[in-house]
């Protein structure tokens, strides 16, 4: 937890350098002003060299992970469970079966709570495998899910 501070504790940020430069030499304002342009200048100087560099690094760590992979941040964080397959008979689409459990308000014992999930699949995952699936944009009227990993193949 963070607390306030007191009006008389001293902070820990540096003092301004400016209030002292300007007490000790009023007499030369313009070698002052000419002073502080070059400064201004330097940091926006590194700064968009920073920026540059940055962008370089991320289009190498672009680069890296393939063309069609793109990056998390872009995305943002998209929502991942893990469930099993519990029907694969339609085209392109399984049933996903999402158990997880519920502490009971009033008898503290863990409840399941089951939760199916239609998504689409393009890896061809069959009934009985433990799939990962991500949130994604509407495909249909109730797919809302994409599979993007079979994590446990089915016992035969």
């Amino acid at each position: 937890m963070f607390r306030r501070k007191k009006k008389d504790e001293p902070t820990d940020a540096p003092q301004a350098p400016e209030a002292t430069e300007e007490s000790a030499s009023a007499d030369a304002p313009a070698a002052e002003a000419s002073a502080t342009a070059e400064t201004d200048a330097a940091p926006a100087e590194t700064s968009a060299s920073a920026a540059a560099e940055l962008a370089a690094t991320e289009s190498a760590d672009a680069g890296a992970q393939g063309d069609g992979a793109t990056k998390k941040s872009d995305r943002g964080n998209r929502v991942q469970k893990v469930g099993t397959v519990s029907s694969d008979k339609m085209q392109k689409t399984v049933v996903v079966r999402v158990d997880r459990q519920v502490l009971h308000p009033k008898y503290r014992r863990y409840v399941r709570r089951t939760s199916k999930f239609m998504a689409h699949d393009d890896l061809g995952a069959t009934v009985g495998d433990r799939v990962r699936i991500v949130e994604t944009r509407p495909q249909s009227a109730k797919k809302r899910w994409r599979v993007i990993e079979i994590v446990q193949k089915a016992a035969k």
